[in-house]
């Protein structure tokens, strides 16, 4: 490993351990009683400050990661060569928080010289060095979907005049609005001009203060970008302190053209298995690492939404936007029902959902996959043990039983996790319309398949440490694992294809049509010209009569045209070769994902 991926580890690393709390956690008994408190250092001075017994076993996990992560730090610091200096922890003029300027941020930016920029990178691009003024740049969006690179790719596309006027500050939960405020200040007397601030969200007081950035910094002539993983944390700020003051610009979602063009990976299923972002599992981006686990999905479910979501409400106005969901906040029970919501969306979203007794469906829907086998039928649930193995599933997703549940799920509370999740672009809505009554149902997508595949895979590596599953031949454990994951690859590539036709088709309608038996999978209606497409969606890379049969029923196609206008096109998205197969096109996914048109929103 050069210096330069070295300098890359240390970089995102330091990024990593300011996102976790310093110092240690001690305790005093009083009365017979232990109290916890945080100790930890600012600026040569001690601080302790009490702890809520309910918080205690996460800070100490949160203390733990940080140390371990600042052990791996210095073994990175000691591999460098001489010929690179270690950065320090420190700027020399004494900033409060961590400022990096000069050579510092030109290291800190070499990483990303070989990177392709993202489409929306251009957006980034023309704040930064365009004429727009009095407004700041807010950059969000999951983790690994390419914010941090987006930043040094500016600082590498800068002349060396414009470096020496531009500082990135790494934002940390110790932090406060005060603090950056000195150091901008600062930096404004010095002439700076450019200014990066990194996971501002992270203090406590950013919904509420967000305007200094815009009315105080932004109004004197200073470029300000603003980036974070916090996304409802931005769209408060964006309806209040910074209303009309801000340019948005979200990295969440990631087409597969953008995908296979920024990273040159082929494939819809290496898109689903990378989860939508630009590495696999979310872990490091444009690096390689192991397949989704516990932890990945700990930090795509669990941090990416209910602990983004939980930590916004709780700093906006007090607490006083949780509305309904406040009982479930204080009862520790939100993240339980917004993980159940995430691992149960792709089929319904319903008030069922969150209060039934939980099974996985993933489980249900492969185990009715296998036990349909012409070739060789398998009853899975028999081959389990069940009742371990949904108990491992849940203690990973953090979901509670409906007997657990110590507060009642309600219509209202469902709802209002639903308006949070469409709120940070995770979901999105297809409609299924049934005919003949036209009767009408929303299909609830995730927009982001990291979220749903961590999960899979920790479901997948639940059984297959399941004593009874082990007691099948290898050959039979593989069949099993390998038909699960085609049956949710070949669910989430239906849902990628309608959701990226839905994005990319202005002016049209899409939507899947369902008949009294069978169903179209995508239809894509234009109702200016009165015509439709109609489409069937398989994983499969095989092209079989059985595939269409749908198409070319004429009694379907007829009640299609009736409501939608004349069927213009009639074709089988499939992973093998594009051909015309028995009068059908056939379109291959990774050619059809490709030609959509280019999109993405900047309000």
């Amino acid at each position: 490993m050069d210096n330069s991926d070295i300098l890359s580890k240390i970089s995102d690393l330091e990024r990593d351990i300011a996102t976790l709390p310093p110092g240690t956690l001690g305790t005093k008994k009083v009365n017979g009683k232990d109290y916890y408190y945080h100790r930890y250092m600012v600026n040569g001075k001690r601080v302790e400050n009490y702890v809520d017994f309910d918080a205690v076993d996460e800070l100490k996990i949160r203390i733990e990661k940080r140390k371990e992560l600042e052990k791996e730090l210095k073994k990175l610091k000691q591999s460098l060569t001489k010929d690179k200096p270690v950065r320090k922890k420190k700027d020399s003029q004494g900033f409060r928080t961590y400022v990096r300027t000069g050579e510092q941020l030109k290291n800190w930016a070499l990483p990303a010289k070989n990177y392709k920029h993202r489409e929306c990178y251009e957006d980034l691009k023309e704040y930064v060095f365009g004429d727009i003024s009095d407004r700041v740049f807010v950059l969000y969006g999951l983790r690994r979907t390419g914010k941090t690179t987006m930043l040094r790719q500016i600082v590498l596309d800068m002349s060396n005049e414009d470096i020496d006027k531009t500082a990135f500050i790494q934002v940390s939960t110790k932090d406060s609005l005060a603090d950056v405020n000195k150091d901008l200040r600062y930096l404004e007397d010095k002439g700076y001009k450019y200014v990066f601030i990194d996971e501002v969200t992270l203090m406590e007081d950013f919904i509420e203060g967000a305007a200094l950035f815009s009315d105080i910094y932004a109004c004197s002539g200073m470029k300000i970008v603003l980036s974070g993983t916090d996304s409802l944390g931005f769209v408060f700020s964006e309806s209040d302190q910074l209303y009309d003051r801000c340019i948005m610009l979200h990295t969440t979602f990631i087409s597969y053209r953008e995908f296979e063009d920024v990273l040159g990976i082929k494939g819809v299923d290496e898109f689903i298995r990378y989860g939508g972002t630009m590495s696999m599992g979310g872990v490091h981006y444009n690096e390689s690492s192991t397949f989704a686990s516990k932890d990945s999905a700990d930090e795509y479910i669990d941090t990416a939404i209910a602990r983004n979501i939980q930590h916004s409400l709780k700093y906006y106005q007090d607490g006083g936007h949780f509305r309904h969901l406040y009982e479930l906040y204080s009862k520790k029970e939100l993240t339980s029902a917004i993980n159940r919501v995430v691992e149960d969306i792709n089929h319904r979203f319903t008030l069922e959902v969150l209060t039934k007794t939980y099974h996985s469906d993933t489980l249900s829907v492969s185990a009715r996959n296998l036990l349909n086998d012409r070739k060789a039928p398998f009853y899975l649930m028999d081959n389990i043990d069940s009742e371990t193995v949904l108990s491992s599933i849940r203690k990973i997703l953090d979901i509670l039983e409906k007997e657990e549940q110590s507060v009642e799920v309600s219509d209202t509370h469902a709802y209002e996790i639903r308006e949070y999740l469409l709120l940070l672009d995770m979901i999105t809505g297809i409609d299924q319309v049934y005919l003949p009554d036209l009767n009408r149902k929303e299909k609830i997508i995730i927009a982001q398949p990291g979220l749903r595949y961590a999960q899979v895979k920790a479901i997948i590596d639940v059984l297959l440490m399941d004593e009874k599953f082990n007691e099948l031949s290898i050959v039979e454990r593989k069949r099993v694992t390998d038909r699960i994951m085609n049956t949710i690859e070949g669910a989430m590539m239906e849902d990628l294809v309608l959701l990226e036709t839905k994005l990319s088709k202005s002016g049209k309608e899409v939507l899947q049509l369902q008949f009294a038996a069978g169903e179209f999978d995508m239809v894509v209606s234009d109702p200016e010209t009165l015509t439709c497409e109609i489409y069937e969606i398989k994983h499969s890379k095989e092209a079989v009569k059985e595939q269409y049969k749908h198409l070319v029923d004429e009694d379907k196609c007829a009640a299609c045209e009736y409501r939608y206008g004349t069927i213009t096109g009639r074709y089988v998205i499939y992973r093998g070769e594009s051909k015309t197969y028995d009068g059908i096109e056939y379109l291959n996914a990774e050619e059809y994902l490709k030609k959509l048109s280019p999109f993405h929103e900047n309000s």
